[in-house]
């Protein structure tokens, strides 16, 4: 087994050494106040070893590594009826494109870009009775961590600038794939991109992912398919056009978030959280990219 301290020790200080460290997401305005010079790295194994370094105990925005959560529990709730609604294909595209929306009819191209993302909120506004603090208690039960909350600044700060976010839900509007209002399914949606962990909070809560649908405390959350399902959704997804460069650098399933955050995971193995707030021009995070690299070629473990 590799000495994962070891190695996590010295890819943080690979990225405290480097001098470009991406360029911190304004389009959400409170996203841009954050120091890009935080880096953190946290990994369990599915032996329940924790390993640890730098700003890895520390909350940012999770952004659209939400979605993972968000599709898993909608799949807990109405399992294969999803796909009716949305498609598996990755796009190809940057994650707010609008394009292929109106050209596939209102289907989204997956369940992580934004327009598929919304689309999986729907889904919750209609199955949850009370959406936002089900689908936050859901997320605190993976944890067994009652602390963790939205952060509500960042939630007006997306609502007053999601423009395109309100494009999309009016565009699937008008091709019968929203069934609640517009404005009630994305004040859900801001929610959830908008709640607040570390990275220590981020790997326990996909561990389930990694562990064939069970949870920390052993609670089934998923079948084992279900769970296959959605590593390969993240696996050729999860990147948006960027997806194909992950899995060809990294080599393992993964979501990313422009609050800076990367999930990734080794089934049976591993999860491994980075945060960087510093993004490349693909809207992922530059360091963690990185790091995550070094991390698979070093250890020699992938799913490759």
């Amino acid at each position: 087994m590799p000495d994962f301290q070891a190695i996590l020790e010295n890819l943080y200080q690979d990225a405290m050494n480097t001098s470009d460290k991406g360029t911190v997401a304004s389009y959400i305005p409170e996203l841009a106040h954050v120091d890009k010079n935080n880096f953190g790295i946290h990994l369990r194994t599915s032996a329940g070893k924790d390993y640890g370094v730098g700003d890895y105990k520390k909350p940012f925005s999770i952004q659209s590594i939400s979605k993972v959560l968000a599709l898993s529990k909608a799949m807990e709730l109405i399992g294969e009826d999803i796909w009716k609604r949305v498609d598996v294909e990755p796009s190809g595209h940057p994650f707010n494109q609008l394009a292929l929306l109106e050209i596939e009819n209102g289907i989204p191209r997956n369940p992580l870009i934004n327009s598929g993302a919304i689309v999986i909120a729907d889904i919750l506004v209609s199955n949850l009775e009370n959406p936002k603090e089900d689908f936050l208690n859901y997320i605190r039960d993976l944890n067994g961590d009652d602390t963790i909350n939205f952060n509500i600044d960042v939630a007006h700060s997306e609502k007053v600038t999601g423009f395109k976010n309100y494009a999309t839900a009016n565009l699937l509007k008008s091709f019968e794939n929203l069934n609640n209002p517009v404005d009630d399914v994305l004040d859900f949606y801001f929610h959830q991109c908008s709640i607040e962990m570390n990275c220590e909070q981020l790997t326990k809560a996909f561990f389930f992912l990694s562990n064939k649908g069970n949870c920390l405390s052993n609670k089934i959350r998923l079948t084992k398919t279900q769970a296959k399902r959605i590593n390969a959704i993240i696996l050729t997804c999860g990147f948006y056009d960027e997806a194909g460069e992950f899995a060809f650098e990294v080599g393992l399933p993964g979501k990313s978030g422009v609050g800076g955050g990367i999930v990734a995971l080794l089934p049976d193995n591993f999860v491994v959280t980075t945060w960087s707030p510093g993004l490349n021009i693909k809207g992922n995070s530059l360091l963690g990219m990185k790091a995550l690299e070094k991390f698979t070629t070093e250890t020699k473990l992938s799913i490759f």
